[in-house]
């Protein structure tokens, strides 16, 4: 296959409730390949409830017009500076479609969208001891001097 500039290439586009069945599936594949459990079925559903999230965005990548990669993101205020930031959430590609620059496109989408939205910068964490997420998330910018945790909330009875 010759190699095409990344607009001839993919499609990186905001997606929409109209877009849950066709991304249905990237979010179970995502959710198995993060777990390492046994593959999930696609879940409409779910699908559904992401794409209408009041506070996250999603943005898909189509290769050859099928989409194959997304991206979740939010727009954040950072009390530091007084500007916004971007935060991004998730980035899966689909294992056939890895090694083409999808990854890069979506990342490199989110970057323009940060610029017409005067963000400060766009922020990952990426998950610990993933050398292949490590080292792509190192060629996009520097690693922060931030440590992530997580304070479990108990789902049980509100006090």
């Amino acid at each position: 296959m010759e190699t095409l500039p990344l607009s001839t290439r993919f499609e990186t586009a905001a997606l929409t409730i109209d877009d849950a069945l066709e991304f249905a599936p990237l979010l179970a594949a995502y959710v198995q390949d993060m777990k390492r459990g046994a593959p999930r079925h696609p879940d409409l559903y779910y699908a559904e409830t992401l794409l209408r999230d009041r506070t996250a965005e999603i943005l898909g990548a189509r290769l050859d017009g099928v989409l194959v990669g997304f991206a979740v993101f939010c727009d954040l205020p950072d009390a530091m500076s007084g500007m916004r930031v971007g935060q991004l959430e998730d980035l899966f590609v689909m294992h056939e479609s890895r090694g083409r620059g999808v990854a890069r496109a979506l990342v490199e989408a989110l970057a323009r969208k940060g610029r017409s939205r005067d963000w400060l910068s766009l922020r990952w964490m990426v998950p610990e001891g993933s050398s292949m997420r490590t080292t792509f998330a190192e060629t996009l910018g520097k690693k922060a001097r931030l440590e992530s945790f997580i304070v479990r909330i108990d789902r049980g009875s509100a006090t």
